[in-house]
């Protein structure tokens, strides 16, 4: 397995409730394909470069984790088309392999 992190925001006026479903989505997409999540980071609020779909801040988290490069598709899959997933971007740390 290699190590990846993923970063992704939601809208900042998104409900606790919602953004926890979300959350719990991306692991359990993660855990199904016999991935490890090793540390979740929440970062909250932050001010975008740039306006994105007309928001100007979002709430930002950061998922380090262990997958097989196979099943980052199926991931990305998933991020895609969750509608409260605003942007995300998955990167691969050669460092933490």
């Amino acid at each position: 397995m290699k190590a990846y992190e993923l970063l992704f925001f939601v809208s900042p006026s998104i409900d606790d409730e919602s953004r926890a479903a979300v959350l719990k989505r991306i692991e359990t997409t993660i855990t199904e394909s016999e991935g490890v999540v090793d540390n979740v980071d929440y970062w909250g609020k932050r001010k975008l470069a740039f306006e994105v779909n007309g928001l100007t801040e979002g709430d930002y988290t950061l998922i380090d984790f262990h997958a097989d490069p196979a099943n980052i598709a199926e991931l990305d899959r998933v991020l895609r088309i969750n509608d409260a997933v605003e942007r995300h971007m998955i990167v691969r740390r050669t460092d933490r392999d």
